[in-house]
């Protein structure tokens, strides 16, 4: 398989991982707000939404590390003359 349609593969994989970090942000968001509405303590919610976050934001930077190789492997995208 040429490394391009891997590094696409795995863009495909990190588009996939990006997704499911932001659902689970958001659940855990609605999470700590009906806890909070209840009176109950969100400190450990609070730390396992930060660890979301952060983790999160490591799917994003990956994922641009794997655009920056598709454009380094394949040179950069050639633009629309109709669009230029």
């Amino acid at each position: 398989m040429p490394r391009a349609w891997k590094k696409r593969e795995e863009l495909a994989k990190a588009d996939i991982d990006i997704a499911e970090g932001e659902k689970r942000v958001g659940e855990q968001v609605a999470l700590i707000e009906r806890l909070a509405n209840h009176g109950h303590d969100v400190t450990e919610a609070m730390k396992l939404l930060q660890n979301y976050e952060r983790t999160l934001e490591e799917f994003h930077r990956h994922r641009q590390i794997i655009l920056t190789e598709i454009a380094r492997q394949e040179g950069p995208e050639p633009q629309n003359p109709l669009t230029s």
